[in-house]
């Protein structure tokens, strides 16, 4: 037999349920050493234990377990009507049972143990006392008691062990999801701080050189100076953008923030949702912390009508006006009232991006974010943004 848990506990219970079944049988066969049939019997029936207990296949709930301990039960009976001392064989018997077989059948069985070592005593004319009953009643209560709590103890700590298993595999996963976030974050705000600071920076130096070059005759000496340091201005302003796409989130990696925003649309969509988008006017080309910022209000919009809207149908709306550009998030989920929860929706958004933060995003770019929401009545959420303005490619970097 193969314990379920291979503890110190277990392995010494299991020793000691051998060494008792064992040990009684021993004293069966030394207090009946004129009766070979006995000595027979006990060895017999010390051996098929032996052959069951080193045996991989005898395992609970199974028919070769069920098989062993019918073939130990008919050996006890044989040696039970020889000799009344093997009638203390049935304390580990019970064990055994209650172990190997299913409940609805290891009480009985148990039952009709007690009862032949009961009938057994009985029958070989020994003095009977309410001990007689009391005993092998009394072992069997202990053993079901023993067993049944044992099997209790350890289904909970099974229990434990699954949650302690799926909260460490929660904590790593989440420990990865926030280690992702931050590098999306952190890739975010360079990108932000070199279009901000450095492609911004190099944009003015273009413009006002080549305003220098133009004010400049074209013989003069210092024209191929400024010239080239105009060329020089142009070349490091094309690598700053470079570097802000390279930084850009995966999404906006390979196409334009339509193609994402239809992407996020169609990954979203699921049986209790469908979400649908649609683009308004001429597109043009973003900056990319104008797709970002777009891309990510869109996210954190449809994350929140996922989770706590219970919406069926959401759409998704990139407007293209001759000054502005907007993006606008519907759905006819369960509303909020704007007002509460720090402006977050249903609640503080402790895994996503709350509309504090939109908000902020908006504003940083000199644009407004609008919300208009009541319980009951769905959401609509609207994020403008001014173009830049057009000035050939330099003036948009």
């Amino acid at each position: 037999m193969n314990p379920r848990a291979h503890t110190p506990v277990t392995t010494t219970l299991r020793l000691c349920l051998h060494a008792l079944l064992v040990g009684l049988l021993a004293l069966a066969a030394t207090r009946a050493t004129d009766d070979t049939a006995v000595l027979v019997l006990a060895g017999v029936m010390t051996a098929l234990y032996g052959a069951g207990a080193l045996t991989p296949v005898v395992q609970p709930h199974t028919r070769a377990a069920a098989v062993w301990l019918g073939a130990l039960g008919v050996v006890w009976l044989a040696l039970l009507a020889r000799s009344p001392d093997a009638l203390w064989v049935a304390f580990p018997l019970y064990f055994l049972q209650l172990h190997l077989l299913p409940v609805r059948w290891g009480l009985p069985a148990v039952v009709v143990t007690a009862a032949a070592a009961i009938t057994s005593f009985v029958l070989h004319g020994q003095q009977v006392t309410p001990g007689t009953f009391i005993g092998p009643l009394l072992g069997a209560a202990v053993a079901v008691a023993t067993v049944l709590g044992y099997d209790a103890l350890f289904r909970e700590s099974e229990r434990r062990r699954e949650l302690i298993e799926e909260l460490v595999s929660t904590r790593a996963e989440l420990a990865e999801a926030e280690r992702a976030a931050g590098t999306l974050a952190e890739r975010e705000r360079l990108a932000r701080e070199i279009h901000d600071t450095l492609a911004q920076g190099l944009s003015s130096i273009q413009l006002l050189l080549r305003a220098a070059e133009h004010t400049l005759p074209a013989d003069a000496p210092a024209t191929a100076h400024v010239r080239r340091a105009r060329e020089a201005a142009q070349e490091n302003l094309a690598e700053a953008r470079r570097f802000v796409r390279a930084l850009s989130p995966p999404d906006l990696e390979h196409g334009s923030l339509a193609a994402a925003l239809s992407r996020l649309s169609s990954r979203t969509s699921a049986p209790d949702l469908t979400v649908h988008f649609a683009v308004s006017g001429t597109p043009v080309e973003l900056p990319t912390p104008y797709e970002v910022a777009l891309l990510r209000t869109a996210q954190s919009a449809l994350a929140n009508a996922v989770r706590h809207s219970g919406a069926r149908r959401a759409e998704i709306t990139l407007s293209f006006m001759e000054t502005s550009v907007s993006l606008d998030v519907v759905d006819d989920g369960c509303g909020f009232d704007p007002g509460s929860s720090d402006g977050m929706r249903h609640g503080p958004d402790k895994g996503g991006f709350g509309l504090p933060a939109m908000r902020s995003r908006a504003r940083s770019l000199g644009g407004t974010l609008s919300v208009e929401s009541a319980p009951g009545q769905g959401t609509a959420l609207a994020v403008t943004l001014p173009l830049p303005l057009a000035d050939g490619e330099d003036t948009t970097p």
